[in-house]
């Protein structure tokens, strides 16, 4: 056991071909199951990549809010979204930025749209759209 699942369920992650290596590095740093789309297929599109987060209920890691249209508009379910808005796509902030909502938020992510920007974190719940 690691300590991404000790005394909790654990929480798998799909990164979006747009997320930096930096990012996938710290999820599996810390034991998180994490898939990156890269290793699968570069060219996947949008409405594919929610097929295997919804399937195996992985939490989408993007830097692309394209993903709240599919969300809220189009009802494409998934188990959770973190977006970053993070101006500049400096990845040492980012990768800074999701240890903080790991360790302060982390049971919070399954249900949850999940905006972090440098100043704050937004969850927002997926229960609205179904």
């Amino acid at each position: 056991m690691n300590s991404a699942t000790v005394g909790m369920e654990e929480v798998k992650f799909i990164a979006d071909v747009n997320v930096e290596k930096a990012i996938i590095d710290c999820l599996l740093a810390n034991g998180h199951n994490t898939i990156w789309v890269s290793d699968l297929d570069c060219r996947m599109v949008d409405e594919k990549l929610l097929e295997p987060a919804n399937r195996e209920k992985r939490i989408l890691v993007t830097n692309d809010k394209d993903f709240g249209e599919l969300t809220f508009r189009q009802k494409r379910v998934s188990a959770g979204i973190i977006l970053f808005r993070v101006k500049g796509q400096n990845s040492r902030d980012k990768v800074s930025l999701l240890q903080k909502l790991l360790l302060a938020h982390r049971n919070r992510l399954k249900g949850h749209f999940t905006v972090v920007t440098r100043k704050k974190i937004r969850f927002i719940p997926m229960e609205e759209i179904k």
